[in-house]
């Protein structure tokens, strides 16, 4: 089989086309011919040797991946030859509070991830995907999509006619956008061109502010919102944009950090706390249970996710370089048919 590996941090360059032989599965692993992968930016931090935890050595890269079960071990129960199905971002967190032990089973990081022909996963860390998707649609869900949706549902349930504020137009962004339609909420959208304003609006956006336009776009949402500020704030951004992102929330709001995307951070004032019960949390993903849950929203709603660009496996590496440019709307995919 194919696999790419990862030989080393600090540059795309590092990344081989391996082949290695083809895997047989334990009594309770499951064998999954990849068909789709897609890419997060913790992919790139991971490739750059940034993440928060260095990669095992020559890791096979990226969390996010979906295909068809060929071989299944002795004692598996749960999922069967033919199933299509995705891995879970952490293998090991099937629900529950996450804990420490959790966070060294993240794929495509402390363990090997999904960017080869065929990946032998433990049948409890597998999901089956619905019919109504793709293999391309469904890759592009265990990282940013079960983040996007633990972002809405995990600590606070998103109600009816709340305000949710999303930033940009990455994978977190989009997912909690179309989650948040689903939930029947109102979106206010950042965004830093007119062409992605567009494209928000005509997936669902109420509102899209440009912030090159307006910088100081934590007044454009407390305008739109009539001074009240959005009940979700969906943080991408990290510390370039987190006082923003607190002085756009409402009272007793709630502000979700997930990513760190934004730039030089500044120093917070504490009086954007004083009085105003905002609560503000990091998600770190979710569990299979979530995913679940998930899976099954976007199945009765018959979602489907945003795809900028659709790569071929073996230009893997234009795929890293598309999502470098932050260009995109929606997800990059790697495609392997």
């Amino acid at each position: 089989m194919k696999t790419y590996r990862l030989e080393k941090t600090g540059s795309l360059d590092n990344l081989s086309l391996n082949q290695e032989a083809d895997p047989t599965p334990g009594a309770q692993d499951v064998v999954i011919r990849v068909r789709a992968n897609a890419l997060n930016y913790r992919d790139l931090m991971v490739m750059r040797g940034s993440y928060r935890v260095p990669p095992r050595p020559r890791v096979i890269p990226l969390s996010d991946g979906a295909g068809e079960v060929v071989a299944v071990g002795s004692a598996v129960k749960r999922i069967k030859i033919g199933d299509r199905v995705a891995g879970a971002f952490f293998q090991g967190w099937m629900g529950g509070h996450i804990a420490a032990e959790h966070l060294s089973t993240d794929m495509g990081g402390s363990i090997d991830g999904m960017l080869s022909e065929f990946v032998v996963l433990n049948e409890q860390g597998v999901v089956k995907i619905p019919a109504h998707l793709s293999f391309e649609e469904a890759a592009t869900l265990p990282c940013a999509a079960v983040t996007a949706w633990c972002c809405l549902t995990d600590q606070r349930q998103l109600l009816p006619g709340d305000t949710v504020l999303t930033l940009g137009s990455g994978g977190v962004s989009v997912f909690a956008m179309q989650f948040a339609r689903m939930f029947g909420a109102r979106v206010i959208a950042t965004t830093s061109s007119d062409a992605k304003a567009d494209k928000l609006r005509a997936l669902g956006a109420h509102e899209v502010i440009n912030y090159t336009t307006h910088p100081e776009w934590d007044k454009e949402v407390m305008r739109l919102t009539g001074r009240r500020g959005a009940d979700f704030v969906v943080e991408v951004g990290g510390p370039g944009t987190l006082a923003c992102s607190l002085k756009s929330a409402a009272i007793g709001g709630h502000v979700v950090q997930v990513g760190i995307l934004g730039g030089v951070g500044q120093q917070l004032d504490p009086a954007l706390f004083r009085g105003r019960s905002i609560t503000t949390r990091s998600i770190t993903v979710g569990s299979r249970q979530s995913f679940e849950a998930m899976l099954r929203a976007i199945d009765v709603n018959q979602m489907r996710p945003v795809i900028d660009k659709v790569i071929k496996f073996e230009d893997a590496k234009l795929a890293y370089q598309h999502l470098q440019e932050q260009k995109h709307f929606g997800k990059v995919v790697i495609s392997n048919p």
